[in-house]
Order: C-alpha cells, then structure tokens, then sequence
C-alpha cells in the first residue's frame, strides 16, 4: 500500500472513530443508512467531476447545475403536471445541452473552463432560482409518490440486498480472474494470488457488512445502487476504453496529444456533456433527498466535489486520477459533514472545516506533483 493510500486510510479511521465516540449514534444503521445516501449523492457529483479534471479543466459551475436541473424537473412535474419519467428526461435533456455548449466555448473559443464555468455557476443560479420563481416546489404533491421521490425514499428488500451483493462480488472475482489470465497470456507480470485471494476476501466482507448493516434500518437504498452503476460505467470508461485513454493523455500534455492524432475538442466536449449527465442525476437525487427545489439546492457541492477528487488522489493539473480514489475522497467528505451534523456544529464552522480540507488537499496535491517532478 502507498503511503497516501495509508495516510488516507487512517484518516478515514481516525475521523470515524472520533465522531463513534463522540455521538454514539454515528454508528447506529439509520445513521449509516442515511450517511450511504448523502455518500451516494456526493460521490456521484464527484466521478462526474473526475472526467472533467482528467483532461485538465474544472467544473465550478456544478453545484449550480445541480439546483437547476433539479428545479426544472420539479416545475414540470408538480407545477405543469408532466409524468415523472418525462419531467426528468426534460431536465436530462437540459442538461446535455447546457454543458455541450460550455464545453463547445471552452474548446473553441479557448476560453478557460475556470471562466466559462464561474460564469456558469452565476448564470444557473440565476436561472434556477426564476425558474422555482423563488418559492419551494415539492417533487411529489403530499401523501402521494412517484418516481422523482422514490429516487431516494426506495430501498431493497433484505433478499434483494443480497443478491446484489452476491452479483457485485461474482463480478469483482471474474473480472479479477479474467484480468489476472489476459496478463499471464501476454506474459506480463502478475500479483501473487494471496494477495489478490486478500483483496477480494476483504472486499467481499465489506459488501456483505455494508449490506447487513442496511438491512437493519430499512434496506440498501436506491441511490447506493445509482452510484454504483456510475461508478462502473465511468471506471470502464476511463480504463477502458480509447476516450479514456485520450482523456489522460490530454491531461498529460495536450499538445502531444493534438500531434499524435488524438481528436482533442471532440473528447473534450464529449466529457463536459457527460459530466452535464451526471450533474442532472445529482441534480434529481439531491432534490429528491430533500423533498423540495428550495434556493438552496447545489450550494458548495462544486467544492465537496473537487475536494473528493483531490483527497482520492486526482491532480488538478490532468492526467491522474482514479474513480477508486474518487470515492474514498468522498467518503472521507461524507463521514466528515455528517460527523459535524450529529453533533449539531454550527454551519460557520462546517464552512471552515470543508474550505480547510480543500485546502489541505489542494497542498497534498502540489505537494505530490513536486516530489515526482524533483
């Protein structure tokens, strides 16, 4: 193990074990059910954000995005009456084509994402709050449900979680034997396999702990599922696949890449308009999480964004970066926000507490970059 990924480790521990013996309920599984969700929304936000960061841009305008698209399916879901499924397909659509068209300025007009981003950030939140026309819209009239508010109010069943874990599991070990086979065949070297028989030893009980933990309170919550899924389709795409591999390689250099063919502001555009997909799917679970499109919706989410890519080890520079890292880094911000909560810290002190922990992983992160440049 390197030695961030150790730091990393007993930072997470040490954070745990503070809040556990500080608020004894921290460890309690409605707790740890609900900590999975705002886990869930965060994390997700964040993979988004990696595909951004990876060819050496950045999204400010995020959290903003997360409010609006949100807003703009509960407005035409609850003020206009539209079905569920086509009030988010419309807030979806929104989203592709708000963040096609940055990524299209970015790439063509070379203009910074910083810029074209932070105008974004002012741009959506103006728009987001006309768009609720400063009130608080429901994502579902009372006593009623629909799929909006299921997003976040759905659990499985105790069977159900089960056997999602036993998939999840079979997955990790087929596709570690099928990899571990494809080197051997082409004579790469290979991990000792009691240390591969370990790592999957442990990964299973983790799933299984995190399943009969959930179960305890209502079931594994659906967007545990959604982040998930994410989770795979963006490791997949960044590993691979060739766009992920032009992503690194922008970030690397992006002129070398331009010179050895690589389609530079089409890859670029391509992972702003992913990164718009992920945005709404935030966007749809944070409201749903909250009940409600309020003004409040997204605010600082951009920044527990970038902050989980740079404690999970993504430079901001391009180039480096994992959706393994992605999620510890958000792990890290989830337990700490929902440690602060529980022991009721006064929200000027959670925004010293979060813009510190940017800093410090802005710090570990120059601080890296020097070492392997010297």
């Amino acid at each position: 193990m390197k030695l961030r990924d150790l730091s990393l480790a007993l930072a997470l521990f040490a954070i745990c074990a503070f809040f556990a013996i500080e608020s004894p309920q921290f460890l309690s599984a409605r707790n740890l059910s609900l900590l999975m969700i705002d886990f869930s929304i965060t994390a997700t936000l964040a993979i988004g954000m990696l595909l951004v960061i990876l060819p050496g841009h950045i999204d400010l305008s995020a959290g903003s995005g997360v409010g609006l698209i949100g807003g703009i399916s509960a407005v035409l879901i609850t003020n206009h009456h539209w079905p569920a499924p086509l009030g988010l397909l419309a807030g979806l659509a929104a989203a592709l084509a708000l963040w096609c068209a940055m990524g299209n300025l970015i790439v063509r007009q070379r203009i910074p994402a910083f810029i074209i981003t932070l105008g974004g950030l002012l741009v959506f939140k103006g728009l987001f709050w006309l768009v609720i026309n400063n009130h608080t819209i429901p994502v579902v009239t009372g006593g009623q449900t629909n799929l909006y508010a299921a997003l976040t109010t759905y659990y499985l069943s105790p069977a159900a979680g089960y056997a999602v874990a036993a998939v999840v599991i079979a997955g990790l070990v087929i596709a570690h034997l099928r990899a571990r086979v494809k080197r051997q065949e082409r004579e790469f070297p290979v991990e000792d396999g009691e240390l591969v028989f370990l790592r999957l030893f442990l990964g299973a009980q983790l799933i299984l702990l995190f399943v009969i933990v959930t179960n305890q309170f209502r079931g594994v919550p659906l967007p545990a599922l959604i982040l998930g899924a994410v989770a795979l389709g963006v490791w997949v795409i960044t590993r691979h696949t060739a766009f992920g591999r032009y992503l690194h390689a922008i970030g690397g250099n992006e002129e070398a890449a331009f010179l050895s063919g690589i389609p530079v502001e089409r890859v670029t555009v391509g992972a702003f308009m992913l990164m718009g997909a992920i945005v709404a799917l935030t966007g749809f679970l944070e409201t749903a999480y909250i009940g409600s499109s309020t003004t409040t919706v997204g605010d600082l989410m951009e920044l527990d964004a970038v902050a989980a890519c740079v404690i999970g080890g993504v430079s901001l520079r391009g180039g480096r970066g994992s959706v393994a890292g992605v999620l510890f880094g958000a792990l890290i911000m989830a337990c700490l926000l929902n440690g602060m909560t529980l022991l009721s810290v006064e929200p000027e002190k959670k925004f010293i507490a979060r813009g510190l922990v940017l800093i410090l992983a802005v710090w570990m992160d120059v601080r890296l970059a020097r070492s392997r440049g010297g």
